[in-house]
């Protein structure tokens, strides 16, 4: 079995395979966690990329209840075998006016009624307000080490037979033996996944941390303006902020992990207008998601091909969503059915119903 990739979902999938018994090999053209695994901000979140209630429009109640439930699942196992590199401290999701309450009170109704654990804040404390009106926090969310929590997913792989080969791109199919493929990049482009290729969209966020911050401001994530802007402080005071996309959608469709001045500029007002003077910016770099216009990840046997198969697509989400698809579709390369994976077939992206 060959996997490409050694993020968080590949690390995954090579875990379940290889305790279940097959020789593994994973390949990757940088190291372990080089790519959007290391280089995210940090949130480990319940749930999909689209809100609760328009999940249960989208997919139907039962669907979206157990895929919410799978993904809280998957983030106490990220914690188990993490460590110190989750802290189970919450999120909160924020509404930037009027309109976005509205949105938060439905999905905060929602969320209630198919009993997940959620609160509703209002008024919001400094420095939140006056920007933000209200709020759900989200208690069973964390926030990661994204870096660290996949390195020791790779050594939980190597420990249990995983062969892993750092700084090697595969650049074709016909380089690798094995019978079984599984594509693990994400929305980096490999050229290994024919007609899909592309759909899954690369998209840029750009990140910037801060010097340390002495007063404790942030005790947990923090995500608001759809998800466009999001934040936390780490346990050494340095706020690590992410987002703004919006300002510049015109070069963020891209796979170069590259800053640029409109969007790291923003990063930098948002901070100083939140915190109330402007903080020294210590680290500034970018990384590469997928992006899927249904935002369902895609999860399965690559159409029109025996022995690939494909998980990405996360949409933001990667550090839940790619520990559990990484779990998922090692279980149906072993033969599994799970039912949430129907929602996930790569082949919708194509056409192609589902198998």
């Amino acid at each position: 079995m060959e996997v490409v990739g050694a993020g968080v979902t590949g690390c995954s999938a090579a875990l379940t395979l290889a305790r279940a018994g097959l020789r593994v090999r994973v390949h990757d053209a940088r190291a372990v966690a080089g790519g959007a695994s290391g280089r995210n901000g940090g949130f480990a979140l319940r749930g999909g990329a689209m809100p609760y209630d328009q999940a249960r429009e989208f997919l139907g109640a039962e669907e979206a209840r157990s895929y919410w439930e799978l993904t809280e699942h998957y983030l106490v196992g990220l914690g188990e075998l993490g460590g110190d590199a989750l802290q189970r401290v919450g999120s909160l999701q924020l509404a930037a006016d009027d309109e976005e309450r509205e949105e938060l009170a439905r999905e905060y109704e929602a969320l209630r009624e198919d009993g997940f654990a959620a609160e509703w804040r209002e008024p919001l404390p400094p420095p939140l307000d006056p920007r933000f009106t209200a709020a759900i926090f989200h208690p069973a969310d964390a926030s990661v080490q994204p870096a660290r929590m996949t390195r020791r997913l790779a050594e939980r792989a190597a420990e249990s037979g995983v062969e892993i080969l750092e700084h090697h791109r595969v650049r074709a199919l016909d380089e690798l033996d094995a019978d079984r493929v599984l594509v693990a990049t994400d929305g980096y482009p490999s050229g290994l996944l024919g007609p899909l290729e592309g759909l899954i969209v690369p998209t840029r966020g750009q990140m910037i941390a801060t010097e340390p911050v002495a007063e404790a401001l942030f005790p947990c994530p923090h995500y608001g303006r759809h998800g466009f802007d999001y934040w936390q402080q780490l346990g050494d005071g340095r706020i690590v902020a992410v987002g703004f996309r919006d300002t510049d959608l015109t070069t963020e469709f891209t796979d170069e992990e590259v800053t640029t001045p409109q969007i790291q500029t923003a990063l930098e007002d948002f901070i100083a207008d939140m915190v109330g003077c402007r903080l020294r910016v210590a680290q500034r770099w970018a990384g590469i998601f997928g992006l899927v216009l249904d935002f369902l990840p895609v999860v399965g046997r690559l159409p029109g091909e025996k022995r690939v198969w494909v998980a990405g697509g996360y949409s933001g989400h990667g550090n839940v969503l790619g520990f559990m698809c990484g779990d998922l579709v090692a279980r149906s390369i072993l033969g599994e059915r799970t039912r949430v994976l129907e929602l996930f077939d790569p082949g919708r992206l194509l056409g192609v119903e589902a198998r």
